[in-house]
């Protein structure tokens, strides 16, 4: 019988899921404000741009902070600064003094405080939940994610935003600050999800300093190549992306209500990919669905700058993103079973801050390669994600060593300084 993941896993699960429904609305509305503001392909993409921007500048100094504080606090003083950020966006708004400038800073802010909050929901779930539920846990993580962003959030935020500008906005604002309340119901044993067990004095002073969280990372032949290959994929899903609301407007015509609407039928592919997850896992082994998922991202990538019928973009686009909701399953249990606990945070903030680090430069280039056509984008990044499948077979498939089926020394982390 399946074992359940435990009240404390819920109260998690529930204060992300309003946290969710709080990015699902931001992020659907801020891009439609921004059209009002400007057309320009390049400064759109610019606006996606900095939403990934944070993560390069403050990525690692998050990590380093939830490694050191109670994480139910931080997510709580995080959701708190996005709240008091979608006041002030809202006031500008009201006064109607918003400029595409003051959008960027308000967006940079949202940003901040998401480093932080989602770096601990990410650090407290193997504190909450045992290694074999792992994938399971971020199965189901991913799954409410989908659910609210896509069917409930977005959709809200596109008919709010017909109504009145400001409407999303200060739903926005109210879902951040009711999701850093539910944080601190959390349970106080995932305050600091330390290695096994709790953090004594004698802990906290042998806790390994950044220098050796790097070297374990860099040391780990596989996580080592893996991040280098999931921040490539990532730059080239961003290069694609950047435009994506304009493409919807003025390339395939759909309204502006029903964004949302069009946006929630790309998520039916997501939500299938994040739940059947990790059953493929257990059924066909990590490594297999792992290549075969990046590969069907790239491929429904591509379709959507291949096609001039919206339905057959829409439905490449879902199939593009079952492939990255199955792909992030695994991929988010295999870096929470190989990395220690005491360091958790910190490699986490690197492992973004690498993985991310590039997406903002490819999100402005896409920009600027979209003023020639707003679906070639969608052509160059699919491609390019497909041809580093290939490239990268034989890497992606040896992850099959760290299925759960696997003798019990391929799961431990590995020792410092020592190679996979």
């Amino acid at each position: 019988m399946t074992t359940p993941l435990g009240a404390g896993f819920a109260r998690l699960w529930t204060a992300a899921i309003a946290s969710n429904l709080a990015d699902g609305i931001g992020r659907t509305a801020v891009p439609l404000i921004a059209t009002t503001l400007t057309r320009d392909p390049a400064l759109i993409a610019g606006l996606t741009a900095v939403t990934f921007l944070p993560w390069l500048l403050f990525g690692i100094p998050a990590g380093m902070l939830l490694d050191r504080v109670d994480r139910r606090v931080a997510m709580a003083v995080a959701n708190s600064l996005r709240f008091a950020v979608a006041a002030l966006l809202a006031g500008l708004i009201a006064a109607d003094a918003l400029t595409i400038w003051w959008l960027y800073g308000c967006v940079l802010l949202f940003g901040l405080g998401e480093t932080v909050f989602d770096n601990a929901t990410t650090t407290v779930v193997p504190s909450l939940v045992g290694r074999t539920q792992l994938d399971r846990a971020n199965g189901r993580m991913q799954s409410a994610e989908i659910v609210v962003q896509n069917f409930i959030a977005t959709p809200i935020a596109g008919f709010l935003f017909a109504v009145a500008l400001v409407l999303p906005v200060w739903l926005t604002g109210s879902g951040f600050l009711v999701a850093g309340l539910l944080a601190l119901s959390i349970p106080a044993a995932a305050a600091r999800a330390h290695a096994r067990g709790a953090d004594t004095d004698g802990e906290a002073a042998a806790r390994p300093g950044m220098g050796a969280v790097v070297r374990f990372l860099v040391g780990h032949r596989f996580l080592r190549k893996m991040i280098v290959l999931t921040s490539l994929t990532a730059s080239a899903l961003a290069f694609a992306q950047g435009s994506v609301v304009l493409l919807l407007l003025q390339t395939f015509a759909v309204p502006e209500a029903l964004v949302g609407v069009v946006t929630a039928g790309v998520g039916v592919g997501a939500l299938v990919g994040a739940l059947i997850s990790s059953s493929l896992v257990a059924r066909f082994g990590r490594g297999r669905v792992m290549f075969w998922s990046i590969l069907v991202s790239g491929v429904g990538l591509a379709g959507v700058g291949l096609t001039a019928n919206v339905a057959v973009a829409v439905l490449s686009y879902a199939v593009g993103a079952f492939g990255v909701a199955v792909w992030n399953v695994p991929w988010g249990a295999l870096r929470q079973a190989l990395i220690p606990g005491d360091m958790l945070g910190r490699a986490m903030g690197i492992v973004r801050t690498i993985g991310w680090g590039l997406t903002p430069i490819a999100t402005v280039l896409g920009g600027f390669v979209a003023r020639i056509d707003l679906r070639l984008p969608f052509v160059i990044g699919g491609g390019v994600v497909v041809v580093l499948t290939f490239v990268c077979t034989r890497l992606l498939l040896s992850a099959r060593s760290y299925d759960a089926g696997s003798p019990e020394p391929a799961l431990q982390p590995i020792s410092e300084g020592s190679a996979s």
